[in-house]
């Protein structure tokens, strides 16, 4: 990294943290990557280490990194598709105590990037203490407002029974995976829920252990599928073109991130302890 310009006029402070930002957006310092350690910072850079706080404090503040209690500071996650989200659920689970929260459609994606973890319990070579996994999904008794047909943005039952099928053969799937943990003795206490509420998701949102966030909204594209026998033209919420950001919560209770993560679970246990309700088949 750069050294420090003695004829620079602007603090020490700036320059520090514009030569990190300069290596965060060069990609020097990859998205995931930590930063050297703040007494590390202050012995390369000849300064105090309150000027480099305030130079960390510069770039969180604008969102290039994040800082984990007792870890370190690290280059913050732009931007990630679904893919992304594997890897956090895997290191989500290391912790003695999983809480896992979705809301969305189908849990798909979900089903997916969590199957690793569970293999791993299954073999012994992860043992958290307990596991909460909750899921909000749409009542599928309800009309929906979305997906609509196309003709005239009509209600289509014929697509609500096809997209229960999904979620149950997904959603549903994690709740005996996850039962089955504590069934079988390797995990204490291990529960999974779905439940229903009255409002289509227009958006997909993970939350890991109330620290890490994922979300993304639902682009709506035109989408012909076979329902009833006959092809249908339907605007459709489509879950695999959804770009997730990623939110964490750090050190400072007030940056933006740590906010997002802390308004997420405030909205999704609103959800859950309101209107929602145990889905039953």
């Amino acid at each position: 990294m750069d050294a420090l310009d003695p004829d620079d006029p602007r603090p020490p402070s700036q320059q520090i943290a514009n030569i990190l930002r300069a290596a965060i957006l060069t990609r020097k310092l990859a998205p995931g990557d930590k930063l050297p350690s703040q007494p590390d910072l202050a012995k390369r850079y000849n300064v105090a280490k309150a000027t480099v706080e305030n130079a960390i404090r510069a770039l969180r503040d604008e969102g290039l990194v994040i800082s984990r209690k007792g870890s370190g500071v690290y280059v913050r996650e732009r931007t990630e598709r679904p893919v992304g989200l594997r890897p956090y659920i895997e290191r989500a689970f290391q912790a003695k105590t999983v809480t896992l929260d979705f809301s969305g459609f189908s849990g798909e994606t979900l089903h997916g990037a969590i199957a690793e973890p569970l293999d791993r319990i299954r073999e012994g070579r992860l043992r958290p203490d307990s596991l909460t996994v909750r899921m909000l999904v749409p009542d599928p008794s309800r009309p929906w407002s979305l997906p609509a047909r196309t003709d005239d943005l009509s209600d289509s039952p014929a697509f609500r029974q096809r997209a229960t099928r999904i979620m149950e053969r997904h959603a549903l799937a994690v709740v005996d995976e996850v039962t089955e943990l504590a069934r079988l003795g390797l995990v204490s206490v291990a529960t999974a829920q779905v439940w229903i509420y009255p409002a289509v998701p227009l958006f997909k949102l993970y939350i890991l252990n109330s620290e890490d966030v994922f979300f993304g909204y639902y682009p709506v594209r035109e989408h012909k599928l076979e329902l009833g026998g006959e092809s249908t033209a339907i605007w459709d919420l489509m879950g695999k073109d959804a770009e997730l950001f990623h939110f964490a919560k750090d050190t400072e209770p007030e940056s933006m991130s740590s906010q997002f993560v802390s308004q997420s679970q405030m909205w999704f246990d609103s959800i859950w302890t309101t209107v929602a309700r145990e889905y039953r088949t």
